[in-house]
């Protein structure tokens, strides 16, 4: 068994974070600031948008985020925020035919984020147009995923994600084509609530009996650099006793033919703090992020890619694969509310976390020492 535990495990049994951490109303707004607008969050694939002026927005908070393809076909970022009065400019996904036009009082900006166009220019003497571009946002491109981050400098995706640039590779996720549009769950879960259980496998055997019955534990056979925790399973050679799933397990192998034989018989999931998982399927990759909601709340934002492919074995081996990762994902949405809910109880204390959740004490290292009161037994009266 290999078990890579990451900075910080030598000092287990460690403790749960305390109740209040996951439903304070101070704590959104630390948590946007000090955590995730400074980290690296997932806006599209390259291959979402073909054309020049073709985006997609990101929101996350009070931020809106637009990425464009320009001209030159090179992928740009903005805050979603016209320059007169503060509009949102775009929504969802689209294409801009020649310019981006805010929908308030039409000023017009290039591909390129400068202000082209004033309507009734004459009435703002003095305005100089060059002062006025849209504010752009830092973008970074990894495995055709286009990354973007409101603040701060963090390290480079492909330093972070050396460790497993080569295990990835035969995957050809930068050649994917999206298999349908960017999708949204809200959970009544605090963000950091879902992102334990990402973290953490302790709790699959009980919790996803389906997973149970295809595959090895991922904690098995598990990874990690800094920031990033790897589990692979390992499909089973026993035959499952549901049909979708024995299904799949013996398709899978059969129609997966352009990847190395050894990939087509097992699922990776990739945790990335503060809030991102990749899933790597034979057939098909996503990722998602958990994104704050409000205290108590989050969002999933999530999408689906894979190669391009119209065999009818193909189609069906991903309506499977989608089919099983929707029950794991109503699984892990129905145990998240139940520990939310468990959380409000006066009753409860932290408790020991095992050493197959040592992932976990690496987010709660992060979420202490940018916020170090999420130590304290007790809510402060007031934040540093």
């Amino acid at each position: 068994m290999v078990n890579v535990l990451p900075p910080g495990a030598a000092s287990l049994p460690r403790r749960a974070l305390p109740a209040w951490v996951y439903n304070h109303p101070d704590m959104t707004r630390l948590e946007l600031e000090r955590i995730l607008r400074p980290s690296w969050q997932i806006a599209t694939h390259v291959n979402s948008l073909p054309n020049p002026g073709d985006y997609v927005t990101f929101d996350m908070g009070p931020d809106s985020i637009v990425v464009l393809r320009d001209r030159e076909r090179v992928l740009r970022a903005f805050h979603n925020v016209c320059r007169h009065r503060g509009a949102r400019i775009l929504d969802h996904a689209g294409h801009c035919p020649g310019a981006i036009v805010c929908p308030y009082h039409g000023w017009s900006y290039s591909y390129e984020g400068a202000l082209v166009g004033v309507p009734s220019r004459d009435s703002f003497p003095g305005l100089d147009r060059a002062e006025h571009s849209l504010k752009p946002v830092r973008v970074e491109v990894m495995f055709g995923l286009v990354f973007v981050c409101l603040a701060d400098d963090p390290p480079p995706l492909a330093e972070r994600w050396q460790p497993f640039l080569e295990e990835l590779a035969p995957y050809r996720i930068e050649e994917m084509q999206p298999l349908g549009p960017v999708g949204y769950e809200d959970w009544d879960v605090d963000w950091k609530v879902a992102m334990d259980n990402y973290l953490e496998s302790y709790h699959v055997p009980i919790g996803h009996p389906g997973l149970n019955r295809m595959f090895t534990p991922d904690y098995d056979d598990q990874k990690g650099s800094p920031g990033i925790a790897r589990g692979t399973s390992w499909l089973k050679e026993q035959p499952s006793a549901r049909w979708s799933e024995r299904f799949y397990q013996g398709l899978v192998g059969r129609v997966v033919t352009d990847l190395p034989e050894p990939e087509r018989r097992c699922w990776r999931f990739y945790s990335a703090l503060p809030n991102l998982g990749i899933d790597i399927f034979p057939e098909q990759i996503d990722f998602f992020q958990v994104l704050p909601r409000g205290p108590g709340k989050c969002r999933i934002r999530y999408a689906i890619f894979g190669h391009p492919d119209d065999r009818r074995e193909m189609r069906v081996l991903r309506a499977l694969g989608t089919r099983i990762n929707a029950q794991v994902n109503g699984e892990d949405r129905w145990l998240c509310a139940r520990v939310q809910r468990g959380l409000e109880s006066p009753s409860y204390t932290p408790g020991p976390l095992s050493a197959i959740e040592t992932w976990m004490t690496e987010f709660h290292d992060l979420l202490e020492s940018r916020i170090p009161e999420v130590r304290l037994p007790q809510a402060p009266d007031r934040f540093a």
